[in-house]
């Protein structure tokens, strides 16, 4: 039965798999099963508290955590309860965390430690309407006291049900990469539909009896939110990571066969990996391993490889690729890459080696993806095809419109932007080419096209993905708007750099190892390479290195790691105009 709200899901679940296990989590240290009886008693617990506190049905509800067990667990009760659920980022200042929970009108907000509850504190004579604040807690108890018995249960079904296709579900704010977050007004029937296609056309990811991931992406994006529903809706096991540091024992816990990662968490991953190879006096041994991957790979787009180069592949997946899959627990299959395009290398190397990632297309207005490449019909370099229900198509400046079930009838609060039309076209604001297959190409955003004192539009992402697959190179951001050449700055990769030096017997710190030659000759690799995409005029004829990285502390990243391109190029002034003297 397809169901009103993702808590028909827990219903479901927990009346045919009461023993099965959804969850694991951490208990005092210690990594403990959650059945989807458990799951949906714990739910039902919260949503009785709310409801006791006054929760009104279609209130506002702040969840500002990080990534944890008791988010999801949250995000179901407050529906459950008939609330709307408004996730906010956990590394947004101060100041960006007023205007969500302001302009929401949250009644009432969940933190998930004690910075995050004084930061409230501070901010409650701001907020009038937010009438209660809780610290999230391992159980009921420790979030609510003793809990609210005194609610019947009948009452709290009818909360559960009280919810129509068209009841608003959440409030979703954009990560804020081209200017101000914006709040996205998703109902249930949005998501349901979305669930609905997503777990189709992922079956091979959600549907097997094993399957099992790991979140650690925050929450509070839409992408990362989603699996999250398509876990519970298909009946896979769901752990979560909180502290980056902590990735590597909770794969072992929870061995996923699939992960949801951005190009950064991809890249970072492949380059750990070449720096330990470096390290142990194995970097022939990998770089030969890493070749062969990509090379196989591609064969498999041609006329497949031939018996000696599988022979050869066979070979390094003993010697290389079966480590590579333990660092994942040892069962991974698949990976879903979300918050821009993967380097067509990259993603080579990672099917290569027996874990082919999947790339999409997707918008918080529009629920999450809207296209998705699928484990049996993958085109690397591609966005995808359309998910069941899904229309595109590109407009005479080149810009991507959507339509589809899923896409937002509104945004919430001051957001000016433009709404889908009367036909149910939304603008995206990118800039794409759908092929004659329909396969969806992103060339980038209308509002980041540089254009050059000669007239030459370039789009910068293309240069700026190609040359941050390099394993030296942390971050690129293009620059050449108005002036006469496109340049490049370029901060490197600070593990990497210091298995550099190290293999080439540089003894010298950070800031004297960036004027080396042979450093600069090893970047200006990545940017020949990544010259190669594009026309002379539009290639990068200059860059330059810098020593400190940008950061999402310093306003210079999104939580999901991509450029905020405004704020660099607000803050690197000086280093811009360096670059054409």
């Amino acid at each position: 039965m397809e169901g009103t709200t993702p808590t028909d899901d827990v219903v479901r679940n927990a009346d045919l798999f009461p023993i099965g296990v959804g969850f694991r989590r951490q208990l005092d240290g210690e990594w403990c099963d959650v059945t989807w009886s458990g799951f949906r008693d714990d739910v039902m617990a919260i949503a009785r508290c709310l409801v006791a506190s006054g929760l009104a049905s279609g209130d506002r509800v702040g969840l500002l955590s990080e990534t944890r067990y008791e988010w999801t667990l949250l995000d179901y009760a407050i529906w459950w309860a008939g609330g709307v659920v408004v996730p906010v980022y956990p590394t947004w200042p101060a100041e960006q965390i007023h205007r969500v929970l302001r302009e929401c009108g949250a009644a009432a907000c969940f933190v998930g430690d004690v910075a995050h509850l004084a930061t409230l504190d501070q901010l409650r004579t701001e907020l009038p309407e937010l009438r209660h604040v809780w610290r999230i807690g391992e159980t009921v108890t420790e979030m609510f006291g003793e809990t609210a018995d005194e609610v019947p249960a009948d009452v709290l079904e009818r909360r559960r049900r009280s919810a129509r296709p068209s009841s608003p579900a959440t409030i979703v704010y954009t990560p804020g990469t081209t200017g101000q977050p914006k709040g996205c007004l998703l109902s249930h029937g949005n998501l349901m539909h979305e669930l609905r296609v997503v777990t189709q056309a992922l079956d091979d990811l959600f549907g097997p009896e094993d399957a099992a991931t790991v979140l650690f992406l925050p929450l509070a994006h839409i992408d990362t939110r989603m699996v999250q529903l398509c876990c519970v809706r298909a009946g896979a096991r769901l752990g979560h990571c909180s502290d980056p540091h902590d990735i590597a024992e909770t794969m072992v816990a929870i061995r996923p066969t699939f992960l949801l990662a951005t190009p950064r968490v991809l890249q970072a991953a492949y380059t750990v990996a070449s720096s330990r190879a470096h390290s142990n006096r194995r970097a022939r041994l990998f770089t030969a391993a890493a070749e062969t991957a990509i090379r196989y790979s591609r064969a498999l787009d041609a006329a497949g490889p031939g018996w000696l180069f599988r022979a050869r592949h066979a070979a390094f997946g003993r010697l290389v690729y079966a480590g590579l899959r333990a660092a994942a627990g040892g069962r991974i299959r698949h990976a879903i890459c979300v918050s821009g395009p993967l380097d067509e290398r990259l993603a080579h190397f990672w099917r290569g080696i027996g874990v082919p990632v999947l790339e999409g297309y997707g918008l918080t207005e529009a629920s999450g993806a809207l296209t998705l490449n699928r484990p049996s019909d993958q085109r690397i370099g591609t966005a995808g095809r359309p998910l069941d229900g899904t229309h595109l198509r590109i407009a005479d400046d080149g810009e991507l419109l959507v339509r589809g079930p899923q896409v937002l009838l509104s945004y919430w609060g001051s957001a000016a932007c433009a709404l889908p039309d009367d036909d149910g076209w939304l603008r995206t604001g990118d800039l794409a080419e759908i092929d004659g297959d329909g396969w969806l190409r992103v060339t980038g955003r209308q509002a980041e096209l540089l254009v050059t004192a000669g007239g030459k539009s370039v789009a910068p992402t293309v240069l700026e993905d190609r040359v941050r697959a390099h394993p030296l190179v942390s971050q690129c951001l293009v620059v050449g708007d108005g002036k006469p050449f496109i340049a490049a700055l370029i901060t490197v990769d600070h593990e990497a750099l210091r298995a550099w030096a190290t293999e080439h017997n540089k003894f010298a710190r950070t800031a004297r190892l960036l004027e080396d030659p042979q450093l600069r000759d090893a970047v200006q690799s990545a940017v020949d390479d990544a010259n190669t995409l594009v026309s002379q005029a539009e290639s990068l004829r200059a860059f330059r290195l810098l020593l400190d990285d940008w950061t999402e502390r310093r306003g210079h990243l999104t939580p999901m790691q991509t450029l905020k391109r405004s704020a660099l190029l607000r803050d690197l002034r000086d280093e811009i105009r360096s670059l054409y003297r």
